[in-house]
């Protein structure tokens, strides 16, 4: 049992919820200007692992041929038949499972759009197969997470929370695009969709700068809107700087994209939420 929950958390990667969780509770911290009740931390945190667990596995399973013909991806979990894929499908019904449960407990507003969320988290696996849009699907799904934490603090949607989500959007659309310049020439070969494939991988990594762009100009509107001080601004800024390192890292040298996405971008979640709860906190 050991071995198939470690196997399980390798296959979903659950060390990369760390790009999702800080925005999403940096969403219920805005929602409730301060930090939120404990018992709507706990069931958003239940909520976005639900999630996220389910989207990953759900990812893992249809895409289990892709990644088994693709050298990088070969050595995963189900390409390597280390787990039975009914196996899987049994965690991804906990998973939903856990998510609805967690949606239902926060409010009426949040179970009732619980499905819309789960939507995108399946139907984003498929977008590479037929629209170079599908680091866009990504985003958006990944984008929910600030908006959904909002309701669940709140019971209601605010301009703030799609402003937030709009920048989360573009954030993780930007590093997709940068992630999948790795698979340019399998994706071309396979018959995949996205953007580097599209337009080649110079001029993706422009589009993935203007989509950071947009990202960095939704947290300043938040700020803005919120009327956040500068303790706010000052983790805005290092994220900007933060972006500027990573996308002079990947051009200058194409083997830095796993540094890039990981390291990189897990600091700039964390640092917006950090110098957020700073705000709200100390100001």
């Amino acid at each position: 049992m050991a071995l198939k929950i470690k196997l399980i958390a390798k296959l979903i990667k659950f060390e990369h919820t760390i790009f999702a969780l800080p925005f999403a509770y940096l969403g219920a911290v805005m929602a409730a200007g301060g930090v939120p009740a404990w018992r709507k931390v706990f069931w958003i945190t239940l909520a976005m692992v639900g999630a996220r667990s389910a989207a990953m596995a759900w990812n893992r399973l249809v895409d289990w041929q892709i990644d088994a013909a693709n050298p990088r991806t070969s050595e995963r979990i189900l390409p390597q038949n280390l787990l039975d894929k009914g196996e899987v499908v049994i965690f991804i019904i906990l998973a939903v499972a856990l998510l609805l449960i967690s949606a239902w407990q926060l409010n009426p507003l949040a179970f009732r759009l619980s499905p819309l969320a789960l939507f995108f988290l399946i139907f984003y696996s498929y977008t590479k197969r037929f629209t170079w849009l599908c680091h866009l699907f990504l985003g958006l799904t990944i984008g929910l997470a600030p908006i959904g934490s909002w309701i669940g603090v709140t019971g209601e949607i605010a301009l703030a929370a799609l402003i937030l989500g709009l920048g989360v959007m573009f954030w993780v659309a930007g590093f997709d695009i940068i992630y999948a310049i790795q698979d340019y020439e399998f994706d071309k070969e396979y018959g995949l969709y996205s953007i580097p494939v599209k337009f080649g991988p110079a001029k993706a990594l422009r589009i993935a700068v203007s989509f950071h762009i947009i990202t960095f100009l939704a947290l300043v509107g938040v700020g803005l809107y919120l009327q956040l001080s500068w303790l706010y601004a000052v983790g805005v800024i290092i994220v900007g700087v933060l972006l500027l390192v990573e996308h002079s890292l990947v051009k200058q040298d194409f083997e830095k994209i796993k540094f890039a996405f990981f390291n990189i971008n897990s600091v700039v979640s964390i640092t917006v939420f950090v110098f957020s709860v700073l705000d709200y906190l100390l100001l």
